[in-house]
């Protein structure tokens, strides 16, 4: 029979695992908003540029 008590104690996660983990919630996704926002005020910012010249 399996004592699961003593399986646990020798249980590790595996590296890979963790990374991945790491990868996933501290990569910062731009969704469709954020890029256009970005080619708004890119838009706005050459538009500034273009009057001042």
């Amino acid at each position: 029979m399996i004592d699961f008590e003593t399986e646990l104690k020798k249980f590790h996660p595996s590296l890979e695992i963790e990374d991945a983990e790491d990868a996933i919630y501290n990569h910062d996704v731009s969704d469709m908003m954020d890029l256009f926002l970005n080619m708004v005020n890119d838009k706005a910012g050459s538009s500034k540029k273009n009057k001042q010249q």
